[in-house]
């Protein structure tokens, strides 16, 4: 006899012996118990997924929205007249001066399909709106960059120069991040 039947016989033998009302009772607890387990189960996960859902809907949106926007952006940049070695080389040469002034200066890189940058003290905002003005105007894109932060960037102001730049919490305002070192720029190809 396996544990099944056994199990059986002892309910078959126990459950009559129970008075009617211990018998509505037994069968009222299971009933609770197996609309518990429903509502775990089936109805609770299923109704946290219905109220996430517009919020999700709205994050999905959003992303696609920013999808659209990249894909817009590269369109735009395939379709703009391939530019010559020597006007990306002007652009950037023009971009370098407007964006670092004397903290920067531009060589050709060896092969001639390159150009590197040296930068000094370069703020970070700047150094980025430089890179994403040579791959829109010069379509100039990083090949290598070896850039540390610039040692006068870690230390902060003294408390004489902080005094009138207070932040809002009260602090001193933040010094402003500064890199050093190189970047290789890939050039178009020559027409």
């Amino acid at each position: 006899m396996t544990l099944a039947q056994q199990l059986e016989a002892r309910w078959q033998a126990w459950w009559p012996e129970l008075a009617p009302r211990e018998q509505r009772l037994i069968g009222g607890a299971a009933a609770l118990v197996a609309l518990a387990l429903l509502w775990w189960i089936a109805l609770a996960p299923a109704l946290r997924t219905l109220a996430a859902a517009p919020a999700e809907h709205t994050r999905l949106d959003t992303q696609l929205q920013q999808m659209q926007a990249l894909q817009a952006q590269a369109r735009s940049l395939q379709s703009q007249p391939r530019a010559s070695r020597d006007d990306a080389v002007r652009a950037l040469e023009s971009s370098v001066r407007q964006n670092f002034g004397a903290d920067a200066q531009l060589q050709p890189a060896a092969g001639g399909d390159a150009v590197g940058l040296s930068v000094r003290g370069a703020p970070a905002a700047a150094l980025g709106g430089w890179l994403a003005q040579a791959r829109s105007n010069a379509r100039a894109i990083p090949r290598e960059v070896h850039l540390t932060r610039s040692p006068a960037a870690a230390t902060p102001a003294p408390a004489s120069a902080r005094g009138s730049a207070v932040s809002a919490d009260g602090g001193g305002a933040a010094p402003t991040v500064r890199w050093d070192g190189t970047l290789v720029m890939g050039l178009p190809a020559s027409r």
